[in-house]
């Protein structure tokens, strides 16, 4: 609606965590260094939380987007489900053949072993990688935990890259879920921009919207902006949205 206003040739403060617009402040680049290791961390569990709105989907967005083309990816986006429900996403994901009629937990557990296997000795890797991880149940970490024990004598033959809120952390410091803690092998908290950090990120997203203009935020509407959003991209782009708007209207 106002993109034109202001010489843009897109709205850039749109929360779809869109990869164009990732702004890669060091602890983004940190969090994407972390997933990318674990492609290459010889199976178990990598870790990434952060606060909503700290920018993990679009992180894992970009993550996916850099994954080598020997890889095999399921991604889970809406983990609320039980064990068996979950095992058949993963198997719908790798798009495996399941016997007709398959009801039981072993059934698909099988599938997916067979194509581990197959897929190491094609010399490639699987990786699962589960958003809104803090959905899961303990019963259903449980059973993720038991995948990872697909291995050879070289490796685990799945990669299991969890992404979620700060619960998450604390629901794996629980001692039942202790043996699936000692298999992360890569952790990674994301925090919030600093002030520095939001100034930079506004004037990114406002770049890849091919601002031609004079910029529509001063330094003064920048540190307000920190101020009210506590450096949460999310918070970030609809104030900055609704600022944006608000401008347009008045000048109408």
């Amino acid at each position: 609606m106002y993109a034109s206003f202001y010489g843009l040739q897109r709205e850039p403060f749109s929360i779809a965590p869109d990869p164009r617009f990732l702004y890669m402040s060091e602890a983004h680049r940190e969090a994407l260094a972390h997933l990318l290791y674990g492609l290459s961390g010889g199976g178990g569990f990598v870790l990434l939380t952060g606060e909503i709105g700290a920018g993990k989907t679009t992180v894992c967005r970009c993550f996916l987007e850099q994954v080598p083309a020997h890889c095999d990816v399921a991604y889970v986006f809406n983990p609320k489900l039980d064990a068996l429900e979950l095992l058949q996403t993963v198997c719908d994901e790798f798009r495996l053949e399941v016997p007709a009629g398959a009801t039981t937990v072993k059934a698909y557990v099988d599938a997916l072993n067979r194509f581990l296997l197959a897929a190491h000795a094609a010399g490639r890797h699987a990786v699962l990688v589960i958003d809104e991880a803090q959905a899961l149940a303990p019963e259903v970490l449980e059973q993720l935990r038991l995948l990872t024990n697909l291995e050879t004598d070289e490796r685990k033959l799945l990669q299991i890259v969890l992404i979620g809120q700060p619960e998450l952390r604390t629901m794996l410091a629980r001692p039942d879920l202790e043996q699936l803690a000692q298999r992360v092998i890569a952790r990674y908290h994301l925090p919030a921009l600093d002030a520095a950090e939001t100034a930079a990120y506004v004037r990114h997203r406002l770049a890849v919207a091919g601002l031609s203009g004079e910029p529509p935020f001063d330094d003064e509407a920048l540190a307000a902006l920190h101020r009210l959003c506590g450096g949460v991209p999310r918070r970030i782009n609809l104030l900055a949205d609704r600022a944006l708007l608000g401008g347009y209207a008045l000048a109408q």
